[in-house]
């Protein structure tokens, strides 16, 4: 009678048992027990296998499922097995799309319990759960013990196939798909195969540019769910995961997931054939095709091949033109992203990456890679055609068009030939004597782009070139580049005729004029000619005077 009695508080919703710590009430006094224990920090419930201890009987019950790995709960939509029936129930919902526990603040859902607690402790700004190490608060008990994992070092999660150690559990499953090469799902147009039929799904839309999700503010529409949302908050600005080690904020949460390796120095995607590891799976797969030499992405406009998606994807943007990424202070756009968090630092003046050798600090990682080699007299670009070698792929590039001799741009007034169409283009301004870019202030015309600039800036005295190493500033890019010279000693360009080296191509440019006597610049009073522009500055003061 007692048990019927019990059994129907379970659908009057009635709750006699009250805790007098916390006044939280139960239906059942064996709940109210358990529950104490949470107070009491009691735990009499011993796992004989692992010593593990519980303050819950049913908590023990579910812990020991993890040692048999006893997996009797079958999900009917995907087959998947579970150890727990509530498990299942979870798991259920993400087929079902159910939401059945809602925020009483803000009416938003989510599929479980946990999700909605750590959802409300956003409205309370509340973080109850404090490190013993650092005396850092968090929101979440998970977050917690994920963040005191720094600074013991553990790492509980060990792959049964090859002993590698993770202190994430979402780190090992990663890993774990290194191994599994069951992928019993193929795709029939190009046979790659999937270990999930709704991973299928997914890849067939790459085939069929089928792209079901639109977003409703700008009408863009996407094959996958997750890549909508993602998008979304591009119009939102909202940066929801933030990282609880140093606060810098997320629009992804799977970019949080990543950046949390950093702070780990995790790296849970290894190379089968040298070993390497890396942070992204993204970054694995693209470092194997410098194996397998494999390019399987393609240009549509120039049929120029990549290693992976994202680069093609980039690539796309130099004939596209397309600048998605723009900044918040000066609204300057920008065609990739890393391109834009590297500006930004302009604004913030922050400078994170640091000499080892001289403390010289830069905003770009890869201007201290550059840096670095001035430390080291490193030079690791090679030609292949004369052996010599530089410290920047820039350089190497600009030297192999020496060999190449392929000048396909011809003027027809001078037969001076070009490299680059563009390069032709501006040549030809010098005969035309056109200057399309003109001045809105003082309506000063200019043959080129990067004249009307600079010259722009004189009024406001803008400076926006700086150097790292002594902070100089300069109003042109060409101004800086010529100057860091002076700090790295280098002379790229060098004469064929007598060998004297010069930093700028433009200072070589001139030099030659001295060899082949061209004739640029003429006296509009007596005809005279000159080879550079200063020097027929200096005879014209002699008809003024």
């Amino acid at each position: 009678m007692q048990d019927l009695e019990t059994h129907h508080r379970i659908h009057s919703k009635e709750k006699l048992f009250s805790c007098n710590f916390c006044n939280k009430t139960f239906s059942q006094k064996p709940h109210l027990e358990g529950h104490l224990r949470t107070h009491t920090k009691e735990k009499p419930f011993v796992c004989e296998i692992c010593d593990r201890a519980f303050s819950d009987k049913l908590n023990l019950k579910r812990h020991l499922l993890t040692h048999t790995k006893d997996k009797p709960f079958i999900c009917d939509f995907c087959y998947k097995a579970f150890s727990h029936k509530f498990t299942l129930k979870k798991h259920i919902r993400t087929h079902t799309k159910e939401k059945p526990f809602a925020c009483d603040v803000c009416n938003k859902a989510f599929s479980c319990t946990t999700h909605l607690r750590s959802h409300l402790l956003t409205h309370t700004n509340e973080k109850p759960f404090t490190c013993d190490f650092c005396t850092k608060a968090f929101s979440q008990k998970c977050v917690l013990k994920r963040h005191i994992l720094i600074h013991t070092g553990e790492k509980p999660f060990s792959c049964d196939l090859c002993s590698k150690a993770f202190n994430q559990n979402s780190t090992l499953k990663k890993h774990l798909r290194l191994h599994m090469k069951d992928k019993p799902f193929a795709c029939e147009v190009c046979n790659k195969a999937f270990s999930r039929r709704s991973c299928l799904k997914i890849h067939l839309r790459t085939h069929t540019k089928e792209k079901p999700f639109s977003c409703d503010l700008c009408n863009k529409a996407f094959s996958q769910r997750c890549t909508l949302s993602k998008h979304l908050l591009t119009h939102t600005k909202e940066k929801p995961f933030v990282c609880e080690v140093c606060n810098e904020a997320f629009s992804q949460k799977s970019t949080l997931k990543t950046h949390y390796f950093i702070h780990t120095n995790e790296k849970p995607f290894a190379c089968s054939i040298c070993t390497k590891a890396f942070y992204l799976k993204s970054h694995l797969k693209k470092h194997i095709f410098t194996h397998t030499k494999e390019k399987p992405f393609a240009c549509e406009l120039c049929k120029k091949a990549f290693s992976c998606q994202s680069d093609a994807k980039e690539h796309l943007r130099t004939h596209t033109k397309e600048k998605p990424f723009s900044c918040d202070l000066c609204n300057k756009t920008f065609s990739y992203y890393k391109s834009l968090k590297v500006h930004l630092r302009t604004h913030t003046n922050e400078k994170p990456f640091v000499c080892e050798v001289c403390n010289i600090a830069f905003h770009d990682k890869r201007n201290l890679k550059h840096h670095s080699f001035l430390h080291t007299d490193e030079k690791p670009f090679t030609c292949d055609v004369c052996s010599k070698a530089f410290p920047q792929r820039y350089y190497l590039k600009r030297h192999l068009k020496k060999h190449t001799d392929d000048k396909q741009f011809l003027c027809e007034v001078c037969k001076k030939a070009f490299f680059l169409r563009h390069n032709l283009k501006i040549h030809l301004r010098t005969h035309t004597k056109e200057k399309p870019f003109v001045c809105g202030l003082c309506k000063k015309a200019f043959s080129h782009q990067s004249s009307l600039k600079t010259h722009l800036r004189i009024p406001t005295n803008e400076k926006p070139f700086t150097c790292d190493y002594c902070s100089k500033s300069f109003p042109q890019k060409c101004g800086l580049k010529a100057h860091l010279g002076v700090h790295t000693k280098e002379r790229p360009y060098a004469c064929d005729i007598c060998n004297k080296r010069f930093p700028r191509k433009y200072d070589l440019t001139v030099h030659l004029r001295i060899h082949t006597k061209e004739i640029l610049f003429t006296c509009d009073f007596c005809n005279k000619g000159f080879y550079l522009k200063q020097h027929l500055k200096s005879h014209l003061k002699t008809h003024i005077n």
